[in-house]
């Protein structure tokens, strides 16, 4: 039951305050009887009458069907019977989309016109009973003989060999009866995965022919260069190097056999042509005797050379004898200047004595400039090394901001990757998930002072690659239950695989509010998507998600705080549960 949805509206400010008086009436005729119709009912929300909802018109009964057994609003068998206060009974859906689509006083009966008060509408038990155990022919028949009662009726087409199938090998949309899948799928698909029967690679049955005529390396193929052999594709390489037909030139041909062709025909004109052969040979022996011979000159001539440079040798040897004597009348010379140097070094020394004994005179103040002079050094050295710290301190100021903003990179980081983490471990794909909201008092409170107006769960998904969803909670009520009521909504989110679903959503949604008592005393509403509403459209790439739809007065915040039979809230801490009907959703 969609009763309203946040985001934007294209109703003006004085349109809604008009019609907010007759919402809020309705809205709460809608809850109480959606509340009566679970108070009342054995059953879960989704059940085999639901699953039944899409075949409610074809079903064949053994015998006629009661004319009080008809739903008057869509003609079929009714399912989940609701009774008015006028005695006929109507589909619990039908009734639902009746009352959400009349005003208050339109809702009417479509057999005696009478109006339809949803706090005086109840489920039929009795009637249910009776429905339920009527037998019907399986809708598989007359290929199918089985004789059911009504409530079995869906747990015998999951097992019903006449039941129609599709192929789940990708690329086959072919349609069989149960009873042939399996073979279809191991022996005549031709989308089925088979071993190439040469090299045993595992490929798509109608990909074979063509991987053997071109691709597979263990067929043998006939040699490209015309040979009469069949060689393996992936020795081909290694068979060019000794095919007969490769075109080469003769193994003479550095000799000046310029003979070209098969590598059969050139072994051929090997072997016949010896003599051949033999004259290039040695006419190229000849041709390097000549050079020998014009090397061998040259070596006479480099030798002759090495003769004449020997002689000038022998006499630059010559000249430089006059020279070395010299060289030994300057050292003599050196000798002597030495001498005089060591009789010099003796009048310094002497020298040095006499400024040693003028030094002691000026012993006391020598002392104190020497004092002075490494009190100054001191200080030199201190200014040096302040400078040094300063620098450094410099140098650390930089790699302590360098290293902060690094540190919030990874806080951020690690923020996203915990965040993450919880979504992975609370993940769920069976289109159900239970949300536990702690500091349910404390956020109350928050919400109520405008400081978090809504809380969002994990997403969770309908199937391993089907709808990505996510709910919404207003722990002090969102619209006309604000400040008295808890407010629960169901939202579509982009998903990965959106492009692959079937668009609009239609899958019936049931929200709960679980008792932690443990008596069982869930709280439960649920809504069948109305397919013209942009909420349950495709949602955009570019978008968080769509309008979020559902209930904004689920339940009381008067019973949640002081419940009487059940425990909502215990330990600061609320259970909500969503669970989306996956019948008739095709598992990609």
């Amino acid at each position: 039951m969609r009763l309203m949805a946040t985001g934007d509206t294209d109703v003006t400010q004085s349109q809604e305050s008009s019609l907010q008086s007759e919402k809020s009436t309705r809205s709460e005729e809608l809850r109480l009887l959606s509340e009566e119709s679970r108070m009342t009912s054995t059953e879960p929300v989704v059940s085999w009458e639901s699953e039944l909802t899409s075949i409610q018109h074809s079903l064949k009964f053994v015998l006629k069907l009661k004319e009080e057994f008809i739903c008057p609003i869509c003609r079929g068998v009714v399912l989940n019977p609701q009774q008015n206060s006028c005695g006929h009974i109507y589909c619990f859906h039908c009734l639902q989309a009746l009352l959400e689509r009349s005003s208050p006083s339109s809702s009417v009966c479509p057999v005696d016109r009478a109006v339809i008060t949803p706090a005086e509408v109840f489920q039929d038990n009795c009637c249910k009973r009776e429905i339920s155990s009527l037998e019907v022919y399986c809708t598989n028949a007359p290929a199918c003989s089985a004789v059911l009662t009504l409530n079995h009726l869906q747990e015998h087409l999951r097992s019903c060999q006449y039941e129609q199938l599709q192929c789940n090998n990708p690329g086959c949309r072919a349609l069989l009866q149960r009873r042939y899948l399996q073979e279809h799928l191991n022996s005549t698909c031709p989308q089925r995965r088979e071993p190439c029967p040469h090299c045993r690679q595992l490929l798509q049955f109608s990909f074979i022919p063509d991987h053997v005529q071109s691709f597979c390396p263990e067929v043998e193929v006939d040699c490209p260069n015309g040979c009469s052999q069949k060689i393996s594709r992936h020795e081909l390489l290694e068979h060019r190097d000794s095919c007969p037909e490769v075109h080469t030139d003769c193994s003479y041909k550095k000799f000046g056999c310029s003979v070209q062709g098969t590598r059969g025909n050139v072994r051929l004109h090997e072997d016949a042509a010896v003599n051949h052969h033999m004259l290039l040979v040695l006419r190229s022996s000849t041709h390097l005797e000549q050079q020998v011979e014009v090397l061998q000159e040259e070596a006479l001539l480099r030798q002759r050379d090495i003769h004449t440079d020997s002689l000038l040798l022998a006499g630059l040897q010559n000249r430089m004898k006059p020279v070395l004597q010299q060289s030994s009348s300057h050292e003599h010379i050196i000798s002597t200047a030495q001498r005089t140097l060591s009789r010099q070094e003796d009048v310094v020394s002497s020298t040095q004595l006499d400024v040693q004994q003028v030094s002691r005179g000026l012993g006391p103040r020598l002392k104190e400039l020497e004092q002075l002079r490494k009190s100054l050094d001191a200080v030199m050295e201190e200014v040096s090394a302040a400078e040094a710290l300063t620098e450094h301190l410099g140098t650390l100021e930089e790699k302590l901001k360098r290293h902060s903003g690094l540190l919030d990179v990874h806080a951020s980081q690690f923020s996203l990757n915990k965040q993450h983490l919880q979504e992975l471990e609370v993940m769920s794909y069976d289109g159900k998930l239970i949300w536990k909201i702690e500091d349910f008092r404390k956020r109350r409170e928050d919400e109520a002072k405008g400081q978090a107006p809504c809380l969002s769960s994990v997403p969770f998904h309908a199937g391993r690659c089907g709808y990505k969803m996510a709910l919404k909670a207003y722990l002090n009520g969102d619209g006309e239950g604000r400040g008295t009521h808890l407010s629960l909504y169901v939202v579509l989110m982009p998903g990965d695989f959106d492009a692959l679903l079937r668009w609009p959503f239609r899958q019936t949604v049931s929200l709960s509010v679980l008792d932690q008592s443990g008596a069982g005393d869930h709280r439960s509403l649920s809504f069948r998507p109305d397919p013209t509403t942009k909420g349950f459209q495709q949602p955009a790439a570019d978008s968080v998600s769509n309008v979020a739809v559902g209930f904004p007065c689920f339940i009381p915040l008067s019973m949640l705080e002081t419940p009487q039979n059940s425990v909502y809230v215990r330990d600061d801490t609320l259970f909500v549960k969503v669970k989306v009907d996956m019948a008739g959703l095709e598992q990609l």
